[in-house]
């Protein structure tokens, strides 16, 4: 191939003896001849087509295209420029057709400066032209000058058209694409299946469902309404934007269902929270005959993780396995916050530890993980490893160390790192960055700090960083200050039951009856009801939930004879019943009554119940621990010598011993 580039004397000597040949012997050999250059450029044997072909190459330059075409998928930018200039040699480098395909090689190998000067010299521009310079700004990034040539166009066709909106929605310029699209539709341009895919992806990305119903529309009148790839676009779309039921009817009419519906369709649950329908379709799909990818395993263990399904998340975790796709980036990270969230932080630990090539993702997992479990000490610490392996950390990385400082109270930790996120990397703080700073100040007693920030910080507060300062006033008993805060939360979420919940709670410490009653008929004057404490876990594969005081539970009776018992039996170790925390107007008996039918205590019996001694216990939570559970729980996991793990709203409690990993400190 090196000899060819300068053309040498002996190869032009052959050729000129060559093009006198016979043309009917040229002729009959010309069909034979194509279809072994083409197949030999197709395989990627460049120099083995150019060497064997060589004369009737200069006699037909445009046969230069194949050459050129073979050597992009090789990914080989030096034989690229040696065939540029064979090109020149030639005497072609004028030939629109071949500078178009040296204009597409340039642009796939990401040299925009090779390809914008060849671009600036060639005699004779096309619509192609245009539009190879236009993806290959798309394909680095340069949105700009991009649209830049785009309006200096003097004619477009679809694909011009179609290589914007796609280039602005890849790079997630949603509004962008979706207003480009409209200008493409005026104009009178159809888009193809890709483009109409892209701009689905848009309008979910945006949330946008009036607009991807009116792009529905236009699928079906661009006749792509059975297209698969279309229709699984349009079901992930109405999925995203939150109508379930449209979504799960586009996949129903599809007439065949691919294992890109599936995944739509498993991922549109697990996105919408219905986890339990996620692994019915799951099984469902694997009974289709449908074998799980990388992307199905990650929707069902994020169902798993939210659940909190561990024997099942260990099935799933073995077949990614037997798949081989334990190896696989994403899948990784979900598996360690499954772990993490299903109370499993050792397993956690070993998935990341096992981990060859840890991206930042899988590391800001594993922060989240320590965090979540109350370890901040370690999430600081391998943060700290992080940087030193020269992984720069991103707002979710920081997010989850502040949230990791909030838990152990680490309140210089969690300032300094606010101030290295802005300072050395740059990164503009949430409003989620701040609501764990203020947790931090408020837990730390630092309330008026906290109220300072909240009003100073340069992102619009929110409900709940509000509802986080107000924990903090019920934790100190500052009731003062707590109504002030109660104010701004329910201005801006006038319908929270929490916050009155904890409203009521704070009146009721400072026994001020009366702020208490009046903030319960506020509740029933807008008809706020209390979201109800609900506790779950698994035993044998199968999920039992607990509410407080229901009968539902076929075991019921037994439960309630079992809580009666194991109150008496704490009682002898020291439990005293915390009857403040029940504000409603009744006797002490049927407060205590109340009192151990806590949802996460009927969870508890049952388990105690129903598996072999010194088996670990994991109760999943809805809302946040009270006060007279986490006593009694500590208490229960001395008596009974177990290890309990409680995944409360907030985090994990681990109970061993008669103590919990918090350190009192939740």
């Amino acid at each position: 191939m090196g000899r060819g580039r300068y053309c040498p004397s002996s190869y032009l000597r052959f050729y000129s003896s060559f093009r006198f040949l016979s043309t009917n012997a040229a002729s009959e050999s010309a069909p034979n001849f194509t279809l072994e250059f083409t197949d030999l450029c197709s395989k990627g044997l460049t120099k083995e087509a150019f060497d064997r072909f060589y004369p009737q190459i200069w006699a037909d330059p445009p046969l230069f295209s194949h050459l050129i075409q073979s050597c992009i998928p090789q990914n080989s930018p030096s034989l690229g420029k040696q065939l540029h200039s064979l090109v020149i040699t030639s005497g072609s480098s004028k030939d629109r057709f071949i500078s178009n395909h040296l204009l597409n090689m340039y642009s796939k190998f990401g040299n925009l400066q090779a390809a914008v000067s060849l671009y600036n010299v060639m005699v004779v521009k096309n619509v192609m032209s245009r539009n190879i310079l236009i993806n290959g700004h798309l394909l680095v990034g340069d949105l700009d000058s991009a649209k830049k040539l785009f309006d200096e166009m003097p004619e477009r066709n679809a694909a011009t058209w179609n290589a914007l909106v796609v280039g602005y929605i890849q790079f997630e310029f949603n509004e962008e694409g979706l207003s480009v699209f409209r200008e493409m539709h005026v104009s009178g341009f159809r888009p193809d299946d890709f483009t109409l895919s892209s701009v689905l992806r848009g309008c979910a990305g945006l949330k946008a469902l009036s607009v991807g119903r009116q792009v529905h529309c236009c699928v079906m009148k661009c006749g792509f309404g059975i297209h698969l790839v279309v229709g699984s676009s349009l079901a992930h779309m109405y999925m995203k934007c939150g109508s379930l039921e449209e979504g799960e009817a586009v996949i129903k009419s599809m007439p065949i269902r691919n294992m890109v519906a599936w995944n739509t369709l498993i991922a549109g649950n697990a996105q919408n929270g219905y986890g339990e329908s996620v692994l019915a379709l799951y099984s469902m799909m694997k009974m289709a005959g449908f074998r799980p990818d990388k992307i199905t395993f990650v929707s069902v263990l994020s169902s798993c993780s939210e659940l909190a399904t561990l024997g099942q998340g260990q099935q799933i975790h073995a077949e990614v396995i037997k798949t081989s796709a334990s190896s696989v980036i994403g899948v990784i990270s979900t598996l360690i916050s499954m772990y993490s969230r299903c109370g499993c932080l050792e397993d956690s630990i070993k998935v990341f530890m096992e981990c060859e090539v840890a991206d930042l993702v899988s590391w800001s997992s594993m922060v989240a993980a320590y965090g979540f479990h109350g370890r901040g000490v370690e999430a600081v610490e391998l943060f700290e490893h992080m940087e030193k392996e020269g992984l720069e950390p991103n707002d979710v990385t920081f997010l989850s160390l502040l949230y990791a400082c909030s838990h152990c109270g680490l309140k210089d930790k969690g300032l300094e790192f606010l101030n290295l996120m802005t300072e050395k990397y740059g990164i503009k703080p949430r409003v989620q960055h701040y609501t764990c700073i203020v947790d931090l100040l408020g837990r730390s007693g630092c309330l008026n700090e906290a109220e300072a920030m909240i009003r100073s910080m340069p992102v619009k507060g929110d409900a709940i960083i509000w509802k986080t300062l107000l924990s903090a006033c019920k934790i100190h008993k500052n009731a003062d200050m707590a109504r002030q805060v109660a104010e701004e939360v329910l201005k801006l979420d006038p319908q929270d039951s929490a916050s009155y919940v904890l409203l009521s709670n704070i009146h009721a410490s400072a026994k001020r009856w009366q702020e208490v009653s009046v903030v319960r008929k506020t509740m029933r004057d807008r008809r706020v009801k209390k979201e109800p404490g609900i506790s779950w876990l698994e035993i044998k594969n199968q999920v039992h939930q607990f509410c407080m005081s229901d009968k539902a539970h076929p075991q019921s009776d037994e439960i309630d004879l079992y809580l009666k018992e194991l109150t008496a039996e704490m009682k002898s170790h020291g439990y005293m019943p915390d009857t403040s925390l029940v504000l409603h107007d009744m006797d002490n008996e049927e407060k205590e009554y109340r009192l151990s039918h806590h949802s996460e205590k009927m969870a508890i019996a049952f388990a105690l119940m129903n598996t072999p001694a010194g088996a670990p216990i994991r109760v999943m939570k809805n809302l946040r621990i009270c006060s007279d559970c986490h006593v009694a729980i500590k208490i229960i996991s001395a008596i009974k010598n177990r290890e309990i793990i409680v995944r409360d709203a907030s985090r994990f409690h681990h109970f061993q011993n008669g103590k919990c990993s918090c350190r009192d400190y939740w």
